[in-house]
């Protein structure tokens, strides 16, 4: 039994759910409430205990077992929510060594230190001689009490020594909390507090735990308005987004993440209530940061940055490392919706919502597309008569943005205006971009093999091709399989190969199912959303495709070298046989015999009739056909669930929802049925001459 199966044997998805739904009841043999993830008056979500599932029928349009639940409710990733359900039911995840295990603990330590820290600083800003700084606090920057209580606000007294003694009566040593940067230690030894006569900000990782302090000057004579705490071995500020821990929901529901410059502009926005808020903690985004967003959690990433002249250097700045992060990411073609937010009036974010907090919505809602903000920022400058040199270094400067599109409508768009306002044709500037594209320093991609590995059988095992006695492929055996059908349990596997193999090309199958879906946002946001853990079967392939798309989203390591780290023993094993090649797993399958004969077949084997296979093809093809049993599966329970409503005289607003989904994922099967029955993906026969 792997380790995801033992977690749900031992615990019980009900039982879990009704933690976070009290008004979960029984229902016919399914478990009934109104959706937790969205407002609604009559229930749509449902726990069914014989699957150990749940599906919202609802607005959500969402399901899956145990752990996506858990994802979806803590706002975890798939890591996060095995870690934590693995440890409530019991079930060791893969062995540290002692190494790993003492380094594990010592981090833990500091964290403690801190958060011991963040406790003393809001502590303090209740006490009598803080009194000046409340009055700051909630007069001149407006907040409330419950925010401070929220966001944990303190302040650092003007001591050169408070919160040194303060941990050193707590045993904490100098040198862990100089290691920290809560204090710092001169050339000459002596040990001081870092923050002083500050309002005290906790910075917290995307799991909510303090790794550091931002500290705003209360005194008129700071040079520096902000000390934020050095780089150490919890703080990072590159990979860090202030409030994302307290946005994270927020931000997975609507889709859409604002990102602000300054602390105080994340907590004005969340008093407000507008919790999809967060902070780059710098003048520009980076790439860790950006990959905390896009693609896991945000569709759309709008840079609500200050107006003035350092604001919009921030803005081409942090759009510049978005489109490469994101290419980098998805073959080259910018996937999320980045659009830009320049607050009126010259004020920054914190002033507006203090004035005009019903305003921020809308104002939110018309952001401007990068294409015409670029368009305004970079040709504005150039004068009528500029020469043909100043509007080509604006055409260089642009066109990487641009055309950072993977649609090509929106493609065209954009080279026509940037065509209009620099009076270059769009043919020049089309091989402009060609000519100038720049050299990322990265190895060609691996090119698509010209041959289908045909090695899945339907079981999902490596064998060779049926053959005839001749050695020509079986015509009995071709026919007794339907054309492009193959059984879910071989699919699954097959595709998860080719995703290991080249993870971007998750991006060719996501594309086609919004190809698919014609723009229609509802179908875009059901039964023709992305890829993902959903549509596997097996315990052991939706681990594996949430770890795939965990490596996708992090930037530290390449995406196979991250998978080999995080998983366990138990995973292994199916992690290597599903990245192995077709000549491989057949010569496995026969034990080694006959090798040399195998090795001339395959150096001798060629496409019939001329078509040229490729890998891309057949994975969208085969993806497709898992996404086509999900939606049959889906719709099976949609109409159980309709008759059950039916039968027991239900509210007719919930029938009607049922009917409009069970429309809408017949519209989806029939598309994708379509894309397929029209050949558009290869399904390649080889002989063996």
């Amino acid at each position: 039994m792997s380790v995801t199966d033992e977690i749900k044997s031992r615990i019980d998805i009900v039982g879990y759910v009704q933690r976070h739904v009290p008004a979960l009841k029984k229902a016919g043999r399914n478990f009934k409430a109104c959706c937790p993830f969205h407002n609604e008056k009559t229930p749509s979500f449902i726990v069914n205990p014989e699957r150990q599932s749940w599906h919202c029928f609802g607005a959500c349009s969402e399901g899956g077992d145990i752990f996506s639940f858990a994802q979806k409710v803590n706002g975890w990733g798939f890591k996060e929510a095995l870690s934590e359900l693995a440890a409530e039911a019991g079930v060791p995840l893969r062995q540290q060594t002692p190494e790993q295990k003492s380094e594990s603990d010592r981090r833990d330590a500091l964290r403690g230190m801190v958060n011991t820290a963040a406790e003393f600083f809001h502590e303090r800003l209740q006490e009598a001689d803080a009194a000046s700084v409340r009055g700051y606090v909630h007069e001149a920057r407006g907040l409330s009490d419950e925010t401070v209580r929220t966001f944990q606000l303190g302040y650092a007294p003007e001591s050169w020594n408070w919160l040194l003694n303060s941990l050193r009566r707590l045993g904490y040593s100098e040198d862990d909390i100089v290691e920290v940067g809560l204090a710092v230690r001169n050339e000459n030894g002596r040990v001081y507090d870092r923050f002083r006569n500050r309002l005290m900000i906790p910075i917290r990782d995307e799991r909510g735990r303090v790794v550091g302090f931002g500290g705003r000057a209360l005194g008129a004579d700071e040079s520096a308005k902000y000390i934020n705490s050095p780089q150490s071995n919890l703080f990072d500020k590159s990979r860090l987004l202030f409030g994302l821990d307290m946005g994270r929901r927020a931000i997975r529901d609507s889709g859409a993440a604002v990102v602000v410059e300054g602390y105080l502009d994340v907590i004005q926005a969340h008093q407000a209530g507008y919790h999809n808020v967060v902070a780059q903690m710098g003048t520009a985004m980076t790439e860790p940061q950006v990959r905390l967003l896009a693609p896991r959690i945000a569709s759309r990433i709008v840079l609500a940055l200050d107006a003035d002249e350092a604001g919009q250097s921030a803005a081409r700045r942090s759009l510049e490392v978005a489109r490469q992060a994101l290419s980098r990411d998805y073959a080259g073609r910018l996937s999320v919706d980045l659009r830009i937010l320049q607050v009126p009036a010259g004020k920054d974010p914190d002033d507006f919502l203090r004035q005009s907090p019903e305003a921020w919505g809308a104002l939110v809602e018309g952001a401007q597309g990068v294409a015409d903000f670029v368009l305004d920022l970079e040709t504005d400058p150039l004068r009528d008569g500029s020469s043909v040199q100043e509007r080509e270094a604006a055409a260089l400067r642009l066109l990487p943005i641009l055309t950072a599109s993977e649609n090509n409508l929106y493609r065209q768009e954009n080279i026509q205006k940037l065509a209009r306002r620099l009076r270059f044709s769009e043919r020049d500037l089309i091989a402009l971009a060609r000519d100038k594209q720049p050299d990322d320093g990265r190895a060609p991609a691996q090119q698509p093999p010209s041959e289908a590995p045909e090695y899945w059988d339907d079981d999902g095992e490596a064998f060779p091709a049926e053959t005839s006695e001749f050695g020509e492929p079986s015509t009995d055996a071709a026919a007794s399989r339907p054309a492009g059908r193959q059984p879910v349990r071989a699919i699954e596997p097959y595709c998860l190969s080719l995703l290991l193999k080249n993870p971007n090309m998750l991006y060719l199958v996501n594309r086609r199912l919004r190809e698919l879906a014609r723009g229609d946002d509802d179908l875009l946001r059901g039964p023709l959303r992305a890829l993902g853990v959903d549509d596997f079967t097996g315990s052991q392939y939706r681990i594996l495709m949430a770890h795939l798309q965990d490596s996708m989203a992090q930037d530290d390591r390449e995406p196979l070298e991250y998978l080999k780290s995080v998983l366990g023993d138990d995973l292994q094993s199916e992690y290597e046989a599903l990245l192995i090649e077709a000549p491989e797993a057949i010569s496995r399958s026969i034990r080694r015999n006959f090798q040399v004969d195998l090795d001339d077949i395959f150096r001798r084997r060629v496409p019939r009739g001329g078509a040229s296979y490729s890998d891309r093809d057949e994975l969208v093809s085969r993806a497709l056909q898992l996404r086509l049993a999900r939606l049959e599966n889906e719709r099976i329970e949609m109409q159980y669930l309709q008759e059950e409503a039916q039968a027991g005289g239900g509210d007719q607003g919930q029938s009607e929802v049922l009917n409009a989904k069970i429309m809408l994922s017949m519209i989806a099967k029939a598309r994708i049925n379509g894309a397929v029955s029209q050949r558009s993906f290869v399904q390649p026969q080889t002989s063996i001459s």
